[in-house]
Protein backbone atom coordinates (compact mmCIF):
# COMPACT_ATOMS: atom_id res chain seq x y z
CA UNK A 1 0.00 0.00 0.00
CA UNK A 2 2.69 2.35 0.89
CA UNK A 3 4.10 2.00 -2.83
CA UNK A 4 0.76 2.95 -4.33
CA UNK A 5 0.05 5.95 -1.85
CA UNK A 6 4.11 7.10 -2.67
CA UNK A 7 2.83 6.90 -6.40
CA UNK A 8 0.03 9.01 -5.55
CA UNK A 9 1.85 11.37 -4.09
CA UNK A 10 4.37 12.12 -6.51
CA UNK A 11 1.34 12.40 -9.16
CA UNK A 12 -0.38 14.61 -7.03
CA UNK A 13 3.27 16.84 -6.55
CA UNK A 14 3.32 17.06 -10.07
CA UNK A 15 0.23 18.19 -10.63
CA UNK A 16 1.06 20.90 -8.20
CA UNK A 17 -1.50 19.73 -4.92
CA UNK A 18 0.11 19.75 -1.32
CA UNK A 19 -1.32 17.53 0.85
CA UNK A 20 -4.12 19.50 2.04
CA UNK A 21 -5.26 20.16 -2.11
CA UNK A 22 -4.94 16.19 -2.84
CA UNK A 23 -7.03 15.34 0.64
CA UNK A 24 -9.84 18.17 -0.52
CA UNK A 25 -9.81 17.25 -4.19
CA UNK A 26 -10.57 13.40 -3.22
CA UNK A 27 -13.15 14.59 -0.60
CA UNK A 28 -10.93 13.39 2.14
CA UNK A 29 -9.41 15.28 5.24
CA UNK A 30 -5.99 16.19 5.32
CA UNK A 31 -5.60 14.30 8.68
CA UNK A 32 -6.78 11.26 6.92
CA UNK A 33 -3.98 11.47 4.42
CA UNK A 34 -1.38 12.28 7.27
CA UNK A 35 -2.87 8.63 9.54
CA UNK A 36 -2.51 6.77 5.84
CA UNK A 37 1.21 6.93 5.79
CA UNK A 38 1.40 5.43 8.77
CA UNK A 39 -0.98 2.54 7.88
CA UNK A 40 0.20 -0.86 6.64
CA UNK A 41 -3.43 -1.03 4.33
CA UNK A 42 -5.96 1.17 3.57
CA UNK A 43 -9.98 0.68 1.76
CA UNK A 44 -10.13 0.58 -1.68
CA UNK A 45 -12.55 3.32 -1.55
CA UNK A 46 -9.96 5.82 -0.24
CA UNK A 47 -7.60 4.53 -2.32
CA UNK A 48 -9.41 5.06 -5.30
CA UNK A 49 -10.75 8.35 -4.31
CA UNK A 50 -6.44 9.75 -4.25
CA UNK A 51 -6.02 8.44 -7.22
CA UNK A 52 -9.38 10.27 -8.91
CA UNK A 53 -7.96 13.07 -7.70
CA UNK A 54 -4.86 13.06 -9.43
CA UNK A 55 -5.91 12.00 -12.62
CA UNK A 56 -4.77 7.87 -11.51
CA UNK A 57 -6.50 5.19 -11.37
CA UNK A 58 -6.08 1.49 -9.67
CA UNK A 59 -6.11 -1.99 -11.42
CA UNK A 60 -5.38 -5.14 -9.54
CA UNK A 61 -2.80 -7.40 -11.36
CA UNK A 62 -2.78 -10.86 -11.94
CA UNK A 63 0.06 -12.90 -9.68
CA UNK A 64 1.86 -11.96 -6.42
CA UNK A 65 2.96 -8.19 -5.62
CA UNK A 66 6.14 -7.00 -6.52
CA UNK A 67 8.72 -6.31 -3.55
CA UNK A 68 10.20 -3.28 -4.43
CA UNK A 69 13.75 -0.84 -3.82
CA UNK A 70 12.76 1.38 -0.72
CA UNK A 71 12.27 4.41 -3.28
CA UNK A 72 9.90 2.11 -4.72
CA UNK A 73 11.17 2.56 -8.17
CA UNK A 74 12.75 -1.04 -8.89
CA UNK A 75 11.69 -4.31 -7.71
CA UNK A 76 13.56 -5.97 -5.39
CA UNK A 77 14.49 -8.65 -7.21
CA UNK A 78 13.50 -10.02 -11.00
CA UNK A 79 13.19 -13.42 -10.44
CA UNK A 80 12.13 -16.09 -13.21
CA UNK A 81 8.69 -16.30 -12.35
CA UNK A 82 8.70 -12.38 -12.61
CA UNK A 83 10.59 -12.06 -15.39
CA UNK A 84 8.40 -14.70 -17.40
CA UNK A 85 5.77 -12.00 -16.62
CA UNK A 86 7.63 -9.32 -17.58
CA UNK A 87 8.43 -11.39 -20.66
CA UNK A 88 4.67 -12.24 -21.37
CA UNK A 89 3.70 -8.80 -21.00
CA UNK A 90 6.29 -7.72 -23.43
CA UNK A 91 5.58 -10.53 -26.13
CA UNK A 92 2.06 -9.65 -26.04
CA UNK A 93 2.47 -6.72 -27.72
CA UNK A 94 -0.01 -4.58 -26.10
CA UNK A 95 1.09 -1.38 -24.67
CA UNK A 96 -1.80 -0.15 -22.57
CA UNK A 97 -0.89 1.81 -20.20
CA UNK A 98 -3.28 0.02 -17.74
CA UNK A 99 -1.76 -3.14 -18.43
CA UNK A 100 1.49 -2.36 -17.74
CA UNK A 101 0.69 -0.13 -14.19
CA UNK A 102 -0.02 -3.27 -12.81
CA UNK A 103 2.91 -5.21 -13.61
CA UNK A 104 5.57 -3.43 -11.48
CA UNK A 105 7.04 -0.08 -9.97
CA UNK A 106 6.12 2.49 -12.64
CA UNK A 107 9.66 4.11 -12.95
CA UNK A 108 10.43 0.68 -13.65
CA UNK A 109 7.83 -0.23 -16.26
CA UNK A 110 8.36 3.22 -18.32
CA UNK A 111 12.09 1.74 -18.32
CA UNK A 112 11.11 -1.41 -19.75
CA UNK A 113 9.00 0.76 -22.59
CA UNK A 114 11.88 2.60 -23.53
CA UNK A 115 14.24 -0.35 -23.71
CA UNK A 116 11.21 -2.20 -25.94
CA UNK A 117 11.35 1.44 -28.21
CA UNK A 118 14.57 0.29 -29.38
CA UNK A 119 14.02 -3.41 -29.91
CA UNK A 120 13.36 -4.04 -33.70
CA UNK A 121 9.49 -5.06 -34.30
CA UNK A 122 8.50 -2.43 -31.55
CA UNK A 123 6.76 0.97 -32.29
CA UNK A 124 9.58 3.46 -31.14
CA UNK A 125 6.63 5.94 -30.97
CA UNK A 126 4.14 4.06 -29.05
CA UNK A 127 6.61 2.76 -26.85
CA UNK A 128 7.30 6.03 -25.57
CA UNK A 129 4.34 7.52 -25.69
CA UNK A 130 3.43 4.51 -22.77
CA UNK A 131 6.87 5.21 -21.17
CA UNK A 132 5.90 8.87 -20.54
CA UNK A 133 2.14 8.00 -19.70
CA UNK A 134 4.04 5.77 -16.76
CA UNK A 135 6.45 7.88 -15.72
CA UNK A 136 6.65 11.46 -17.36
CA UNK A 137 10.12 12.17 -18.18
CA UNK A 138 11.39 8.03 -18.15
CA UNK A 139 12.52 8.82 -22.15
CA UNK A 140 15.28 10.96 -21.77
CA UNK A 141 18.70 9.62 -22.50
CA UNK A 142 19.65 10.86 -18.96
CA UNK A 143 16.52 9.36 -16.94
CA UNK A 144 17.00 5.64 -18.88
CA UNK A 145 20.72 5.93 -18.25
CA UNK A 146 19.80 6.04 -14.56
CA UNK A 147 17.42 3.13 -15.60
CA UNK A 148 20.20 1.15 -16.98
CA UNK A 149 22.58 1.30 -13.83
CA UNK A 150 20.01 0.85 -11.62
CA UNK A 151 17.38 -1.89 -12.91
CA UNK A 152 17.72 -5.60 -11.94
CA UNK A 153 16.57 -6.19 -15.42
CA UNK A 154 19.30 -7.12 -17.00
CA UNK A 155 18.91 -6.05 -21.07
CA UNK A 156 21.85 -8.31 -22.16
CA UNK A 157 19.45 -11.30 -20.79
CA UNK A 158 16.12 -10.03 -21.39
CA UNK A 159 16.22 -9.32 -24.99
CA UNK A 160 17.59 -12.30 -26.38
CA UNK A 161 15.04 -14.14 -24.52
CA UNK A 162 12.25 -11.52 -26.35
CA UNK A 163 13.55 -12.11 -29.24
CA UNK A 164 13.44 -15.75 -29.41
CA UNK A 165 9.87 -15.36 -27.55
CA UNK A 166 8.44 -13.08 -30.18
CA UNK A 167 10.02 -15.61 -33.27
CA UNK A 168 8.68 -18.84 -31.71
CA UNK A 169 4.49 -17.26 -31.81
Amino acid sequence: MHTVLSNLRQEARRRGLNDSSWAAAAGLRKETLSRLRGRASCDFATLEALARAVGATLTVASGPPVATTPDGHFPAAVDRDYEARLLALCASGTLDPEAWRGAGPLFFMAGLAVMLAGVRGFDRGRCLALAEALHPGSGSPEVFARWLARSPLRPSRFLPMLKARRHAA
